[in-house]
């Protein structure tokens, strides 16, 4: 049931609101989003699971899983660093570069894992983990990650309220598609394909958006020490690159590092929620359905939580937030038998399959987008 679920991306048939802009090229654009008689209300439904979850012991701490992950993450840096100062001048160090990507999104998992206290037993030591790792190490700012990422676990592809589908270089949804500037139409009308290359910009955005939170008007939790650390972060990589590399070969690392993180911090995050059903903005729907309609698994077991930082269980994650990455596998047994005993869909696909409905999904929105080449009066006719 749930793979068939799956090859829906997204479109549920309920609470069809038909949003009409003048000068759009493709007429009215229709949006279905779930409503409050999309999906039944389960009164009791995550208060059963939980309870079973937390009598089976997944919830406590697995600090030995953590310092094993950390201490195999030092020694893969310690790697690195020793590789590029063998390697010298030569255009080899671009393998560097790509490494240090892979490590910095690896880094970026455990301050996700630690900003919702999987990590340590109290919240201001995973706090001051997260901090370290996500600015001292990654270079991002915890606050702003945070903030972002809080309202997303509340209201998890929720109109108006998860910022992870908000106006963005992407559009998410079809009247923000149909709202494009004409200049930005060309992106958004192709917006699936382009998907992927957009990727290797987002680890250059992710760096700019922390910073320009931190730098902003008005209180900012940890404000100084995130930017000094993430001034530490930088002048630790940018300095040796840039004194014992030529300067086009440096900017070439730093580049290729940069892309690499961009590319695989989004092709991780991507296939959790994108092409899911889009709850509507006035939706009352109880906590169980709201996380578990709206998230998909990615197969794989034990090699695809390691690709992914424990992400490919995203059902369960958005279910028990502070459940370290271990017991992930055990808790989606739990609530997949429970989702079955409702008649709830439980949707997991590959990791090919979710990039496919993902990038499909983004093309159907992004054809809401204005063509400035499309004349809007023989569209007209030709719809009639």
């Amino acid at each position: 049931m749930h793979r068939e679920f799956a090859k829906t991306i997204g479109y549920p048939i309920a609470s069809a609101t038909a949003v009409a802009y003048p000068d759009a090229r493709l007429g009215p654009v229709r949006s279905t989003y779930a409503g409050n008689d999309t999906f039944p209300h389960l009164t009791h439904a995550y208060t059963e699971v939980s309870q079973l979850v937390r009598e089976t012991g997944l919830l406590g701490r697995r600090q030995g899983f953590y310092a094993i992950v950390g201490g195999v993450l030092a020694l893969a840096f310690g790697g690195a660093v020793t590789g590029f100062i063998l390697l010298g001048d030569s255009w080899f160090q671009l393998l560097i570069a790509a490494a240090l990507g892979v490590l910095f999104t690896q880094a970026a998992f455990l301050a996700h894992e630690a900003a919702h206290k999987q990590i340590l037993a109290s919240g201001p030591a995973n706090e001051k983990l997260g901090r370290f790792l996500a600015a001292g190490v990654v270079g991002i700012s915890l606050g702003w990650w945070n903030s972002k990422h809080t309202r997303h676990h509340a209201n998890p592809n929720r109109v108006g309220k998860d910022p992870d589908i908000e106006v963005d270089t992407i559009r998410f949804l079809e009247e923000d598609a149909a709202k494009t500037p004409l200049l930005m139409g060309f992106i958004v009308r192709r917006q699936g394909w382009l998907f992927f290359p957009l990727l290797t910009l987002e680890g250059l955005n992710l760096h700019f958006l922390g910073i320009k939170h931190l730098v902003s008007r008005g209180p900012v939790k940890g404000r100084w020490t995130e930017l000094s650390l993430i001034a530490a972060h930088f002048a630790v990589i940018l300095v040796p690159v840039f004194l014992l590399l030529p300067l086009g070969m440096a900017f070439a690392f730093i580049g290729v590092m940069l892309a690499v993180f961009g590319v695989y911090m989004g092709a991780s995050f991507a296939p959790n929620h994108k092409g899911m059903p889009v709850i509507d903005a006035g939706a009352k729907l109880d906590f169980f359905t709201k996380q578990v309609r709206t998230s998909r698994n990615i197969s794989g077991g034990w090699w695809a939580t390691i690709l992914m930082g424990g992400l490919n269980y995203q059902v369960e994650h958005h279910l028990f937030p502070n459940m370290p990455r271990p017991h992930l596998a055990r808790a989606s047994e739990i609530v997949r038998e429970h989702c079955a005993t409702l008649g709830v869909p439980y949707t997991e696909t590959t990791i090919l399959q979710s990039y496919r409905i993902v990038i499909d999904y983004l093309n159907r929105v992004g054809l809401a987008a204005r063509d400035p080449f499309d004349c809007y009066i023989v569209e007209r006719f030709r719809k009639v």
